[in-house]
Formats: C-alpha cells, structure tokens, sequence
C-alpha cells in the first residue's frame, strides 16, 4: 500500500509499529516499509514466526466460537490490534447477532482502523488504552454502554501480555481483568514462551524492541498461574496449534510456534467487585 491517506494525523512513519507489523505478518494491508523492514528481519531469523502469528489469530477465532457456543454474549477484546479478516466480531455475531464486542488497544493506528472498520456494526465499539491501566480499560468499556459487567464477560488476552513488563505486574492486571469478568466469565490468554525455543529464535525475540512494546518470554508456570480461579477448559494450557484445533487439522512440532494458548472459566468462588463507573475506587 503506498497511499498514506490510511495513516492517521501525528503518527510517526518512521519508526515501525508491533500492529502494523502484526496485520504484515497476517497479510494485511495497513503497514509501512519500516514495518516492513523490521518484519523481514525478524523473519529471516525465525522462519516460523508468521505461521505462528496466524496460528494466534486462528486460536482466537476457535475460542470465540467456542465461547459464543457456550453462551458468552459479551467479549472484550485487549490489545486487538488493526482489524483482520475473522475478527471477534464476526465470530460471535456470526453465532449470536446480539453479541457485544469491545476493542481495545494502545495503537492510535490500530484504533483509528478498528473504529472506521466498526462504522455501522452493531453492538461493536473500540477504546484507546493501555493494558496495564485496567482501571482505564473497565472504565471505558462501561461508557461505551455495550458491556454490562454485572453479566458475563469474556476477556480475551490473545497475544498481549507478553509486551507487558514484569515491573507492570502482569500478574495484578490479569487479576483485576478476572475480577471484572467475575462468575460465568470466562479468561483468554495466549502468550510467548521460550520453553523449547532454540537461542536464535529467543534472539529474534529481542528484535520486538525496536517496535517500543519488546517482548518478555514466559514459562508455561507462569502463565498458568495467571488462570488463579479460572479452571482451564479443556485441553489446558498448551501449544497455540493444539487448543481445539479443528477436523482433520494436524500440526507437526506444535513447539515450534513457541506460544501458549488457554481458556479458563470462572470457578464458583470468584467475586465480582462493583461494575466500573458505580463508585468504586
């Protein structure tokens, strides 16, 4: 794409984007040279990374469809990035037209895509934020009046936490996301791992820096124990390839996409503190 008209006003074309070289990666259009550029390096030293970036977006979309079918009619989607074919949306309103979808995400491109893209679609909306400020997160979600937290809500954490630092206490931001999710809520994750991961391929890791949101690998523990309440579903935590793939699907060395992917569901004993923008503090 070489028209720029798509760019919003302020953003630095120069310096390369994790959305746009994510929506490169899925074969979109929304990504400049530089975006480019950093996405050839990064897949000259791990061949396996965009396979792996569309086997994120594919268990995404079989967790929605699994959670629509469960009955979930409330997602919130954080850090969703520019939109792709086979979004949230599409999956849960294909199964329930009713289905509210929130998407969030700290890309002012990202954003301003999601929003042109929603223009029209029902019970669709879509906040700028940062994940580590949840506070902003839940509070936004609720003026934009398409999710009652004192319902059901799914929280989809696909392919995010692992730009969050250790110093941003993932682990108190996954929680708070839990606890306003609350019974009958369900939890999303997918996530980097270096468990099994050859130096090259953790060394391309390192090349996320240069997008400003670098990537902090996780052990298959410590995502684990964000799920705290949220009993994993069927088949657990495992290799993103290998959660509910679909008939006759079949990945050799699922390890190789070097990521995580779980579903939990809210266990009996989860409260649920008061809805966001009722006065809690």
């Amino acid at each position: 794409m070489t028209d720029l008209d798509w760019v919003p006003p302020g953003i630095d074309t120069t310096r390369p984007s994790a959305a746009r070289v994510y929506d490169y990666f899925l074969g979109g259009t929304h990504h400049l040279p530089v975006d480019r550029e950093l996405a050839g390096h990064i897949e000259a030293m791990t061949p396996d990374i965009g396979a792996t970036m569309r086997a994120n977006r594919a268990f995404l979309q079989r967790a929605v469809r699994f959670l629509a079918g469960a009955g979930v009619r409330q997602f919130l989607d954080i850090g969703s990035g520019i939109p792709a074919t086979g979004n949230v949306h599409e999956i849960a309103q294909a199964e329930a037209p009713d289905s509210a979808v929130v998407y969030v995400d700290v890309d002012p491109v990202a954003v301003e895509h999601s929003r042109a893209m929603l223009a029209g679609v029902a019970n669709t909306g879509v906040i700028l934020a940062d994940a580590r400020d949840t506070d902003r997160v839940l509070r936004g979600t609720a003026e934009l009046g398409l999710i009652d937290f004192g319902r059901p809500v799914a929280v989809l954490l696909a392919g995010v936490l692992h730009f969050i630092p250790d110093e941003a206490d993932p682990a108190g931001l996954v929680a708070a996301l839990r606890s306003a999710a609350g019974p009958g809520g369900y939890l999303v994750i997918s996530h980097a791992t270096a468990d099994g991961q050859p130096p090259e391929v953790i060394e391309a890791q390192k090349l996320s820096s240069r997008t400003g949101t670098g990537i902090v690998l996780r052990s298959h523990a410590e995502i684990a124990s964000w799920f705290d309440g949220f009993p994993l579903v069927d088949p657990g935590l495992v290799h993103i390839p290998l959660w509910r793939p679909g008939p006759g699907e079949t990945v050799g060395h699922p390890e190789r996409f070097g990521a995580y992917a779980g579903v939990g569901a809210a266990g009996e004993g989860v409260t649920r503190p008061a809805p966001p923008g009722s006065g809690r503090r």
